[in-house]
């Protein structure tokens, strides 16, 4: 008995920490994506998580053999200092269409929510107690223990693929909407979302299929 609840406990311990795909849109004149040279950008003031999640993605891209660069390189590092006007954005990507770039896939956190969550390492998501005192003995803490609930941070993080070179009706190739739940490390949370973001991807055959 002690192994059945030491198994669920490390069961619920891993779900904790999980990436969840919401929503997508694919624009339906594009039937098949490969850029010549594609810009991969990653909007957040973390350095680290930008640069592991910039090569993380531009790697996978590169295994289905579309070249990619980290906006990590390609920016001047001066450019994130500051908030830019929309002549300055214009202006980086003339810039950067100029430097050959014919595409860009760009992803940002659109918003953080705290959830609360209650004690359930004893029985699954589900279960039905038979006996109205087990219940009551089990849920109790909800009134006598302040620390009874817990909370958790859900990141809604959006990802969005535009080409360079058709106008602003036509330059949305992509969008999809993911929510990291209770993240834990930069570096497994980043190759978790990279994989959710290259299977969609995969899916809807906009880009091609790893062997």
């Amino acid at each position: 008995m002690k192994k059945i609840v030491l198994i669920i406990g490390l069961l619920v311990l891993t779900a904790c920490s999980s990436i969840k795909f919401i929503d997508s849109w694919r624009n339906e004149d594009i039937t098949f994506f490969k850029p010549q040279k594609l810009l991969v950008v990653g909007m957040t003031d973390n350095l680290t998580a930008r640069k592991v999640f910039e090569e993380e993605l531009k790697n996978a891209f590169s295994n289905r053999n579309i070249y990619a660069e980290e906006s990590t390189i390609v920016f001047d590092k001066t450019f994130t200092k500051s908030k830019k006007s929309e002549e300055e954005i214009d202006e980086m990507i003339q810039s950067i269409a100029d430097e050959g770039f014919d595409a860009v896939i760009i992803s940002a956190v659109k918003g953080v929510s705290e959830q609360r969550s209650y004690p359930s390492n004893y029985y699954s998501v589900g279960y039905r107690w038979p006996y109205f005192g087990h219940y009551y003995f089990r849920f109790q803490d909800v009134y006598y223990n302040p620390g009874y609930y817990g909370s958790y941070k859900v990141y809604n993080v959006e990802t969005s693929i535009y080409n360079l070179n058709e106008d602003n009706g036509k330059a949305l190739v992509w969008v999809g909407s993911l929510n990291l739940v209770n993240p834990q490390t930069i570096s497994t949370t980043v190759k978790g979302y990279v994989t959710k973001i290259i299977k969609h991807l995969e899916r809807e055959n906009l880009i091609e299929t790893r062997l």
